[in-house]
């Protein structure tokens, strides 16, 4: 293999790899990132980021714009309809973002990417990696748009489909849920607060309903079997089913609207030689909770903060270390969302007896700032 190109190969270019390549830039190393999607190509599933992910990312030069733009939601309640269950207040954690961050993921993109220009970085796309090996002094990855590229490490950051992991040769493994996922983003009239981000129980399934910036909502729901592009008349019988009874709520407008089927599933490795993984390429889980950008924003930071130390001459074995403690960390979260969905999704049967018992809990202090600290990320620090 001839000399390396650069220092680090980043795939990917969300949030989670243009999140490394800023640190990596910032740190003074020479890094390329490509996207097999065209510019503007990219969904916005993630609209969530939580006071720990904001604290991360001061040093990096993004916080404030983040702050500016999304809306700061105080509380997170779990609801059965109009009963609440349990309201985890932000509020009084320790932390200069004493609230839930809703924000598009296009705009959070947006805002690493404006930082990575002003670093002198950029995004070559659209560029797929067909293939990677690699030796004991670097990476090389083939591409089906031109010439290969060779690095001294590449960071996966390519999404739950990773052509990284798969050429890496590390399992994924987990399951399905038997669900799929409704997102939609939308204008609602009616009885939803725009200070809570909320997590209705229902049988049918759990709903999510989040503020947004310009006057809108994002609500993530599980069904059977979601269509395409839902329409109003379906996101509205879903809050009819699920939502608010005593005010209900009204779809004005879907913006905008998509489906997906979720995973839980943890790569067996974060770490194969020379390639690292971070974000959906290393774990993917329910949406309940709002943590999955957040970790993987987690991932990209302390892998970059890594990778600068080792190319600047310490022991690789800090990779290891790295990847093993990430590994552990998307356990717990995976496992953490898990509960959340399993508990929306009690049978009719089980949920007087989950509705108490999640009551007596939401009055205690202690069980609230517990999953305040653990929704937060701080408990993380």
């Amino acid at each position: 293999m001839s000399s390396p190109q650069a220092d680090v190969l980043i795939v990917g270019a969300g949030p989670v790899g243009l999140t490394a390549a800023v640190v990596l830039e910032q740190l003074g190393h020479d890094v390329v990132v490509v996207d097999k999607q065209a510019e503007g190509a990219n969904t916005s599933r993630a609209a969530v980021l939580h006071p720990h992910t904001l604290e991360i990312l001061e040093p990096y030069g993004v916080t404030a714009e983040l702050v500016a733009r999304g809306v700061h939601t105080p509380t997170f309640a779990i609801r059965d309809r109009d009963r609440l269950l349990m309201a985890v207040p932000f509020t009084g954690l320790p932390t200069r973002y004493p609230y839930t961050l809703m924000i598009s993921q296009a705009d959070t993109e947006r805002f690493l990417l404006e930082r990575l220009t002003r670093l002198g970085g950029k995004v070559d796309r659209p560029v797929t990696v067909t293939a990677i090996s690699q030796d004991a002094d670097g990476v090389r990855a083939e591409l089906a748009e031109g010439e290969p590229i060779r690095a001294r490490y590449l960071l996966g950051a390519d999404g739950m489909h990773s052509i990284v992991r798969e050429q890496a040769g590390i399992g994924f493994t987990g399951g399905s849920y038997a669900e799929s996922f409704v997102l939609a983003d939308v204008r609602l009239s009616g009885g939803v607060p725009r200070e809570e981000v909320i997590l209705y129980f229902s049988p049918a399934g759990l709903a999510v309903v989040a503020p947004l910036p310009d006057d809108r909502f994002r609500i993530v729901a599980t069904v059977d079997q979601a269509p395409a592009e839902p329409d109003a008349a379906f996101v509205q019988a879903l809050l009819d089913e699920r939502g608010p009874l005593a005010r209900p709520a009204r779809v004005e407008e879907v913006v905008w609207g998509s489906r997906f089927r979720v995973h839980h599933r943890i790569a067996d490795t974060f770490r194969r030689g020379r390639v690292l993984l971070t974000g959906d390429a290393a774990h993917v889980h329910s949406p309940a909770g709002g943590q999955g950008m957040n970790l993987g924003i987690e991932d990209a930071i302390t892998a970059a903060s890594t990778l600068s130390r080792v190319l600047g001459g310490a022991d690789d074995g800090l990779l290891d270390e790295h990847a093993a403690r990430r590994r552990e960390t998307a356990q717990g979260v995976v496992a953490m969302a898990s509960r959340l969905t399993d508990l929306a999704t009690a049978p009719a049967w089980a949920r007087p007896v989950r509705n108490t018992v999640l009551g007596l809990a939401g009055r205690t202090s202690p069980a609230r700032n517990r999953l305040a600290l653990r929704l937060s990320g701080l408990d993380r620090r």
